[in-house]
């Protein structure tokens, strides 16, 4: 069997083209961790603090998600040739988030949403 050739060979620096990758996804997640750590900090309620450590624990382990998406499907070895800090700022940020899950205190999701904000800075200097 015979296999036609493509007539025009498409390069990209991700899995699919430009667009569809963002850390504000990870971001809006790791916001709601931060604002669920507080609502728990501000309430005697012990029925809604069980259910706040139920669903910061899903958004921290989205933040995870959403993270190793980027890392892995959008960040390639000339990002890291050019940003040689990305791989250990992506395992620490992947490890906050892992604290977050444990957490329910609103500053280990303020030192998540610092460490994305430095993965997001990279990242737009990515686009350009």
């Amino acid at each position: 069997m015979v296999f036609p050739r493509p007539r025009r060979v498409a390069h990209a620096h991700c899995d699919l083209m430009c667009g569809v990758y963002d850390p504000a996804q990870a971001r809006i997640e790791a916001e709601s961790v931060k604002a669920i750590a507080q609502k728990y900090q501000d309430s005697t309620d012990e029925v809604f603090r069980q259910r706040c450590v139920i669903i910061k624990e899903q958004r921290a382990e989205m933040v995870k998600h959403h993270l190793w998406v980027l890392w892995t499907d959008y960040f390639k070895p000339p990002h890291v040739e050019k940003f040689p800090q990305l791989h250990d700022l992506f395992w620490r940020a992947a490890k906050k988030a892992g604290d977050a899950k444990k957490s329910m205190d609103p500053a280990v999701g303020d030192e998540l949403l610092a460490l994305i904000a430095e993965i997001t800075e990279i990242f737009q200097a990515t686009k350009s």
